[in-house]
């Protein structure tokens, strides 16, 4: 179980290193709990942004249809900061 609980720090811990990197390279920031700007947002506070957003899957006539729903222009700025398998799971590898 210590095992366990190690190395779902250690993916959280790599997620939000990869996003602060990200917005330190792009010289940006997200907005936090309080509506101002930072740099070193948790990954915490980024998973709460997404907590809104659902997937809807529906079975057209052939085809099984996708779509995303409740995804905001403050949603899409912080998926560019993720990488292209996030951006992938939201579906803006299609658009």
């Amino acid at each position: 179980m210590m095992m366990l609980m190690a190395l779902c720090l250690l993916v959280y811990n790599l997620g939000q290193r990869q996003i602060r990197i990200s917005l330190k390279t792009q010289k940006s920031t997200v907005k936090n709990q309080m509506n101002k700007p930072t740099e070193p947002p948790t990954l915490r506070w980024i998973f709460q942004c997404f907590q809104g957003s659902y997937i809807l899957i529906t079975q057209g006539f052939q085809r099984i249809l996708k779509r995303i729903l409740n995804l905001t222009d403050e949603h899409y700025r912080i998926l560019q900061f993720l990488p292209d398998s996030c951006q992938k799971y939201y579906l803006l590898s299609w658009f």
